[in-house]
This record gives structure tokens, C-alpha cells and sequence, in this order.
């Protein structure tokens, strides 16, 4: 695996980009409601595979299977797990959001479990344990917060986050979803959910003030559009030819420990030694559940890129 350089410099975008797209979600809905800022940014991206597609001469029609596949894909993980992530961080610290949200492999497998996708084991009994310990570990010395509206409604929004991945992640499994053009797909993907959510965006606010919009929130949400979207998806889907899925989803922990990391350095987030027990808990518990014997194994390198 570290013999292939651009293999090793895809696995390290991929860590570094989605580990900083927490900061830059918290410093994008500093001024700009959260609802544009992930609009913003799927639509940026949208242009800039267009932009791409064009000059490859790469843009075509899918057919209407695979645009209803497309836009189911784009509505649970980008328009409901994205967008009710940016709104939760406008009520909460960027490593809380980042630490609940590395809980959505455990939902994914309750879930492949539900639907007959996965066996169930005492192993990932194990791992769903530990990790939803560590989760009550986070609120068990702040169970008032939780009195806060603003906070409530964003610990509530970042769970509907995790539970829009995982069904995307699940109906990704069910129709064994496998594009031969991932940027011709993704276009798609990210104009529909760009689209719908900036209708939110309009909807959601009483009144928009662009001239309250700081140049950082619009440097961050340009940043999330070019980096956190594009950027960190080509990186992924290439790194997906060449090592198996259950080795890359190790990376969720590394961008974990990221995104708290600078949370602390850039933003001054409180990290307490109960949120690193927890943050153990929950990496430890995924891990546990996702681990299979062999994957840290040099692999045959993947036909099906997601």
C-alpha cells in the first residue's frame, strides 16, 4: 500500500480535507445561515465538475434509473447527512459534531443487520457498546445543556445527519450502486442538492443580509466546496481502486482526531479528559465493528470504483 506514492497522497488528502471540513463548516455558519453555506458549497462543486465534464467532453444524460438512484444518494447523504450537519455546528462545537458524527458506522451496521445486509456478531455487539458508551459519556456531565434549545436542537440535527448517512450508505449496499463515471454522477448529485438547499436557505431565514457575510465564513464555505467536496471525493474514489472499502474506513478515525485537534488549536474548543475518554470509546467501538481479519493485508486492487 505505501509503495504506490499517489495511493499514499490520496489516502492523506482524503484524511486532511474531511478532518478540516468541521472547522471550516463552524467558521463558514459564523455569518452565513447554515443552510446557504451547504448550498453554496454543493453548487460550487456542481460548477466545478461541470466545468471539468465540458472540456473532457464527459457530459451526457444518465438515464432516468440512475438519475433516481442519483438523487435519492444526493438527498440522504448530501442534502440531510451534509446540510443537517452544517445547520447542527451552527448550534454546536465543531469537535462535538465531528465525534457524534464518527458514530455512523455503528448505525450503519445496526442497520445492514436490520435489512440483511450483515450477520450479527458478539464482536460488533462489542464495538456498538463501547461506542454509544463513549456517546453517553459526552452528555453525562452536560445532561443540562440539553436544556438549551439551540443545543438540543443541535445535538438533534446532528443524529438525523448520522441517520441520513447511514441509509444512504444502506441503499448504496441494496441497489449494489456501482457508477462507471463517479464525476458525472457526482455532478448531479451536487446540483440537485445545491439547488434544494439553497431553497432552504431562503425559506429557513427571515431575512438575508449578505453584507453581514464575513470574507472567512466565505473563504471557508469556498474552501469546503473546492477541498471538502471534489478534491476529497476524486482522492476517495481513487483510493478506492486500489484498496478495499473496510481499509479506507479507517480513515473516519483519523479525521476524527483531526477536526477535534484543531477544534482546540484554531477555535479554542474546550476538550475535556471526559470527551477524550469518550472520543477512545467511540473510535475503539468502530473499529471493533468494522474490523475483519486480513484488512490491513495488501489487497487486489478494485474493479467497482464506490
Amino acid at each position: 500500500m505505501f509503495k504506490d506514492p499517489k495511493l499514499v497522497l490520496a489516502i492523506m488528502t482524503v484524511a486532511l480535507f474531511w478532518g478540516t471540513t468541521f472547522l471550516g463548516i463552524r467558521i463558514a455558519v459564523e455569518s452565513i445561515p447554515p443552510w446557504f453555506v451547504a448550498g453554496i458549497r454543493q453548487f460550487l462543486a456542481a460548477i466545478i465538475l461541470f466545468t471539468i465534464l465540458i472540456s473532457t467532453g464527459k457530459l451526457k444524460w444518465i438515464g432516468w434509473n440512475n438519475l433516481r438512484n442519483q438523487l435519492i444518494l444526493s438527498t440522504l447523504m448530501l442534502i440531510v447527512a451534509n446540510g443537517m450537519t452544517t445547520v447542527a455546528e451552527k448550534h454546536l462545537t465543531s469537535s462535538l459534531a465531528s465525534l457524534i458524527s464518527a458514530t455512523s458506522p455503528l448505525v450503519v451496521f445496526i442497520l445492514s443487520i436490520f435489512f440483511s445486509l450483515q450477520k450479527f456478531s458478539f464482536r460488533g455487539l462489542v464495538g456498538i457498546l463501547l461506542g454509544f458508551a463513549g456517546i453517553l459519556l459526552i452528555f453525562k456531565d452536560g445532561l443540562q445543556d440539553l436544556l438549551n434549545p439551540e443545543y438540543r436542537t443541535g445535538v438533534l440535527f446532528i443524529f438525523i445527519a448520522i441517520c441520513g448517512w447511514a441509509f444512504g450508505t444502506i441503499f448504496t449496499k441494496k441497489i449494489n450502486h456501482q457508477p462507471q463515471n463517479i464525476s458525472l454522477n457526482l455532478f448531479y448529485q451536487f446540483s440537485f442538492a445545491g439547488i434544494v438547499q439553497i431553497i432552504f436557505g431562503f425559506v429557513a431565514s427571515d431575512e438575508i443580509v449578505v453584507e453581514n457575510w464575513t470574507l472567512k465564513s466565505i473563504l471557508a464555505t469556498v474552501y469546503l466546496a473546492i477541498f471538502g467536496s471534489v478534491i476529497a471525493f476524486f482522492a476517495f474514489h481513487y483510493a478506492l481502486k486500489k484498496i478495499t472499502p473496510i481499509q479506507i474506513s479507517i480513515l473516519s478515525y483519523v479525521n476524527t482526531i483531526i477536526a477535534i485537534f484543531l477544534g482546540w488549536l484554531i477555535l479554542n474548543e474546550e476538550i475535556s479528559a471526559t470527551f477524550l475518554t469518550a472520543t477512545v470509546f467511540i473510535i475503539c467501538g468502530v473499529f471493533i465493528t468494522n474490523y475483519k481479519p486480513g484488512m490491513f493485508k495488501k489487497s487486489k486492487p478494485l474493479e467497482v470504483k464506490p
